[in-house]
């Protein structure tokens, strides 16, 4: 037996037949904990570390698991022949993973070990020799750039950007796994198109980028806010309209000279 199939990590959930979050049909796993606190996370549940309880209609119910990479591949590897047909696989997302790096660390090698593909949806949020030892094991990073403003990018999220951008430079000059830039498009953050620019133009200067993701903003996490006892601060922000996410598009793809796509 590996000992690293023993490595204990904490997660909120398991989804398995997504068509999001990398190439093909895949298996994410979330991974409970964040450094940031995003206005509009969708996923406020994830964002601490402890095990805590929220209402779902109405119902008290626990929201965080102690488990091994062992347990966690047994999921995994339920859906080999669809991760084989459509070039899917395993996808590690949060909170932020970075959190956790020895149990994402393993889980992914694990992963890799029996011929499935990786992928990791995060900030980059963390020393880079923690993310360093996560690419030998990452088919595809997906990596969030949210703004390029260092104080607006605090105000919204609670943490400046600067190490953010470095490690995006870093993960690109790496010869590592495929990278793909998201941007969450949210209204009153970084919703024109002089924003939108700046973070293309940022992402043309990293280079070894495949495509940038223009990800609209939308109000499906709300309930949750109110199952944590949480404010939700976006309640009166309307999403994009599809007029205004199709002009986003152009000025990132104007900017970029690369493949850019709303969602994914």
């Amino acid at each position: 037996m590996n000992d690293y199939l023993k490595t204990k990590g904490r997660i909120f959930d398991i989804q398995r037949y997504s068509i999001h979050d990398g190439d093909g049909i895949r298996t994410i796993v979330f991974l409970k904990g964040c450094v940031l606190k995003c206005r509009w996370c969708c996923n406020p549940e994830s964002q601490r570390y402890e095990i805590e309880t929220m209402l779902v209609q109405g119902e008290p119910k626990v929201i965080g698991r102690d488990v091994t990479v062992e347990e966690v591949m047994e999921t995994v590897e339920k859906d080999r022949t669809y991760y084989r047909k459509t070039g899917g696989g395993l996808t590690l997302s949060g909170g932020e993973s970075l959190c956790q790096p020895e149990f994402a660390a393993a889980l992914l090698k694990a992963a890799c070990e029996v011929g499935i593909n990786t992928a990791l949806e995060s900030m980059g949020c963390a020393p880079y020799e923690v993310i360093e030892g996560l690419l030998p094991y990452l088919d595809q990073y997906l990596l969030d750039i949210k703004h390029m403003n260092p104080k607006k990018h605090k105000e919204y999220t609670g943490r400046s950007n600067e190490l953010m951008l470095e490690n995006a430079m870093k993960i690109a000059q790496s010869a590592g796994p495929e990278l793909s830039i998201r941007i969450p498009v949210v209204p009153g953050f970084n919703d024109t198109v002089q924003e939108i620019r700046d973070i293309a133009e940022y992402t043309k200067k990293l280079g070894n980028v495949r495509r940038i993701h223009l990800l609209p903003y939308h109000r499906l996490g709300q309930d949750k806010y109110e199952g944590l006892g949480r404010e939700y601060l976006m309640k009166d922000v309307e999403p994009p309209s599809n007029e205004k996410m199709e002009l986003l598009l152009q000025a990132a793809g104007q900017a970029s000279q690369m493949e850019c796509q709303i969602g994914g």
